[in-house]
């Protein structure tokens, strides 16, 4: 019959969005186990949407092909007669029908798309609210996403300050990267650190001044998290696993032979599995 057919083919999709994030992102799959099992699929596509976002700078030649795919998300997610021609891309199905089952405002997508344009261009942020607004629409809005795919309202506190200690970790991982647009302009003032340094890949005393600054915002916001959580409903709490290891990667970011702009030695997957089997037990 042709809705088993459908059936088959949406819980194909499901599948893959699950095997692209054990893939991409190990961390976060093991978050998602944590979950009731009838509702993971939806994390599953949440988070590999998220990855496909991630993606694409290092996918495009020019800002101008990555934000012709970013629209291209943009209008799959806003436009219902999409849904058809989406069903080719097994990530924009298997999210297409998360939106809908689980009641996710369209908006909130198309936010979310426009804030990673900045992903594209080399332009500094201006000043530091600019880089927590820019947290506040990618990393909390994915949590937000994950508690109310869960069942919760996706409101609380703690996935905010959460999300802002994720992106403000983010935005010190981005440098090898090339992504010193988000060291802020007004962070940099501050420590002395000329903007040319950043982009040439120059260490010294004032850069990792003013990363030390970087860092220790993160580490309050994360501490904000943890203080805000036990109030929360169980949906938030699962939705807060991702952020669990979050201190593992500002000690290694703190530690003395920290390279900013060089290859970042992670902690071990042992040790953030045991920072996640311990948050999903204790609490951040």
């Amino acid at each position: 019959m042709a809705g088993d057919g459908r059936a088959q083919e949406l819980a194909t999709h499901y599948a893959l969005c699950e095997t692209a994030l054990r893939e991409s992102d190990r961390d976060l799959w093991l978050a998602a186990l944590y979950a009731p099992a009838a509702r993971r699929k939806h994390l599953h596509a949440l988070g590999a949407f998220a990855r496909e976002i991630a993606d694409i700078p290092a996918k495009v030649t020019q800002p101008l092909l990555g934000e012709m795919r970013l629209q291209w998300w943009a209008d799959t997610l806003a436009t219902p007669q999409a849904e058809d021609g989406a069903r080719a891309h097994p990530v924009a199905d298997a999210l297409l029908d998360t939106l809908g089952a689980c009641g996710l405002d369209p908006q909130s997508f198309a936010d979310f798309l426009h804030a990673h344009i900045a992903d594209l261009y080399d332009d500094p942020l201006e000043d530091m609210a600019a880089l927590l607004a820019h947290c506040d629409a990618t990393g909390a809005q994915r949590l937000r996403w994950s508690a109310r795919a869960l069942g919760g309202s996706g409101e609380h506190a703690a996935l905010t300050q959460a999300g802002a200690a994720l992106g403000l970790a983010g935005a010190l991982l981005r440098l090898p990267r090339g992504g010193g647009q988000f060291l802020p302009k007004d962070l940099l003032e501050r420590h002395g650190v000329a903007r040319q340094d950043v982009i040439a890949g120059v260490d010294g005393p004032a850069l990792r001044a003013a990363l030390a600054e970087l860092r220790g915002l993160a580490q309050q916001r994360f501490e904000a998290a943890r203080n805000a959580a036990p109030g929360a409903d169980e949906a938030t709490r699962i939705a807060l696993l991702p952020a669990a290891s979050l201190p593992l990667y500002l000690a290694r970011m703190a530690a003395r032979d920290y390279a900013p702009f060089g290859v970042f030695d992670e902690p071990s997957a042992l040790r953030r599995q045991w920072r996640l089997w311990l948050a999903a037990r204790r609490g951040l």
